[in-house]
């Protein structure tokens, strides 16, 4: 049978593939074969695997096996020109169908098509764009349920959908539903023990998301979580843990929405650390620019909204930080996996989790049983913790950079629980228990200062210590309304804030 299309270069061979990958190839083509027709298949693989070089590979050799062409489909731009640019590399002709794009008289010069879901699917039902041997249909980034209205275009191909979370980004449309079965790839924590990816460290801060609101898509709504996380304190903690785990090393800031981001900037700005702040409302060459200043830039600070969870990729980060809280997994696994790149000099990456996010989800690189979240999404959806239980169980404890700070006081940690408990049976008042923690942490700060300035200093940095207390004792009087732990807060810092005084000044 003659070929409609142009033969693939067989001398260029495209990047060296892994074993894995060559495995889920494998294991993919043995459905190709059984079903060669009519039949969708979903592969998982985490960020960081290799997916566009998996699927440019499949594209080439379902190509030259079946004497077919492959359409790859995309929700970005900027992941057309990666794809093509891969298939190019491995010998795969092939076309970009963008705007610009209004018909394809010269379909027969290609084997290979590469196009924006909205793109192609103006073009179909306009019938611009009659395809012609089409049999394998490849969905980047399957999640997204976008690529949905394009299936009843191609019934009799087989569609290979490739994602790094099965999980449909609506949870009224399962993925279970457009795919009859999943292939699970290499896991994550595989992938860091075989050295294929960096490991994550994971810093997480105690974050009270009482105020936020969930909408209609299932997570956290812009405007809630711009009123948090654009509030003074939340910037404070923010520029805080920056400090204390991630300063100095080029760090990826997500947040929620743009006010929070431009807040970001001009926090980190004023405290003199090189940032930019990036949005979707930049223009392409703004973006360029600035992605550019960020790769080159050692200790750069970028801070953005949705915008780089995909299609992005730089090696060079070495610290996310999660300036945001989610009810996806899918979008906590995309953000991490931007600092998963491994290189030479860099087997590891920070995670600063300022959303509670680990706690709903677990750590970036636990076991996850995608089988089962494919076949029954509402389970695993509905036994997501929530919010509240996190709050309750969150422990605080006080890193080890800042206990060096006190290495003077043998015992720096308070049981506010057990000393409430103590005092309740002595019948003395409750509040006692706060003179208490004061006086303690005032002790603290007195024995590991010279003067009051110094003591002045490690209190403040004592902040998450003190908001913890505050928290565990609001529990024990079961009053917990986020305007008087806000007072109580502010009069504690107030009140140790005299003690210092009196010490060192009076």
């Amino acid at each position: 049978m003659q070929l409609e299309f142009p033969d693939i270069d067989e001398k260029k061979i495209g990047k060296d593939l892994y074993d894995y990958q060559h495995n889920s190839i494998d294991e993919i083509f043995q459905r190709i074969d059984k079903y060669p027709n009519n039949y969708n298949v979903l592969y998982q693989l985490p960020t960081g695997g290799g997916k566009t070089v998996i699927f440019s590979e499949i594209a080439k050799r379902y190509i030259l096996s079946t004497q077919k062409k492959v359409m790859i489909l995309t929700h970005r731009i900027e992941l057309c020109g990666q794809t093509s640019d891969t298939l190019t590399e491995s010998g795969v002709t092939n076309k970009v169908i963008d705007s610009k794009v209004k018909e394809l008289p010269d379909q027969a010069d290609f084997n290979c098509f590469v196009a924006m879901v909205e793109t192609l699917n103006n073009r179909l039902q306009d019938d611009k764009i009659p395809l012609d041997n089409i049999g394998l249909i490849i969905v980047d980034e399957a999640h997204y349920n976008s690529f949905r209205k394009l299936f009843k275009y191609f019934k009799h191909c087989v569609i290979l959908g490739v994602t790094a979370t099965p999980l449909s980004s609506n949870i009224n449309l399962p993925m279970h539903h457009n795919y009859n079965e999943l292939i699970v790839g290499e896991s994550i924590g595989s992938l860091v023990e075989k050295g294929f990816l960096s490991k994550a460290y994971t810093y997480t801060f105690d974050v009270r998301l009482g105020s936020l609101k969930i909408g209609a898509n299932g997570d956290y709504t812009v405007s809630s979580s711009e009123r948090l996380y654009s509030s003074y304190p939340m910037l404070e903690r923010l520029l805080q843990a920056y400090e204390e785990k991630a300063a100095g090393t080029k760090t990826l800031i997500f947040n929620n929405g743009i006010n929070t981001s431009k807040s970001v900037y001009y926090a980190f700005k004023k405290a003199n650390y090189d940032i930019r702040h990036l949005d979707n409302t930049n223009s392409p060459q703004e973006r360029k620019e600035i992605l550019e200043w960020f790769k080159h830039t050692p200790d750069a600070v970028l801070t953005s909204v949705g915008i780089l969870t995909t299609g992005f990729d730089e090696p060079t980060v070495e610290t996310i930080i999660l300036n945001r809280a989610t009810k996806s997994l899918t979008l906590y696994h995309q953000m991490i996996g931007r600092g998963s790149r491994k290189l030479s000099n860099k087997s590891a990456f920070n995670v600063i989790d300022l959303g509670n996010n680990a706690a709903r989800f677990g750590l970036w690189d636990n076991h996850i049983d995608w089988h089962e979240i494919f076949r029954n999404p509402d389970f695993y959806l509905s036994n997501i913790i929530d919010d509240q239980e996190i709050e309750k169980n969150f422990t605080y404890e006080m890193p080890d950079e800042l206990k060096f700070q006190f290495k003077k006081t043998p015992q720096v940690g308070f049981d506010m629980k057990e000393e409430y408990d103590k005092l309740k049976a002595m019948g003395k008042r409750p509040k006692a228990v706060i003179d208490l923690s004061i006086e303690q942490h005032s002790k603290m700060c007195i024995e590991n200062s010279a003067d009051f300035s110094e003591a002045k200093e490690l209190a403040r940095q004592l902040d998450e210590d003190i908001a913890y207390r505050i928290k565990l004792y609001s529990q024990c009087i079961s009053k917990t309304t986020d305007s008087y732990l806000n007072w109580l807060k502010d009069e504690y810092k107030r009140k140790l804030h005299a003690v210092l005084v009196a010490h060192f000044i009076s």
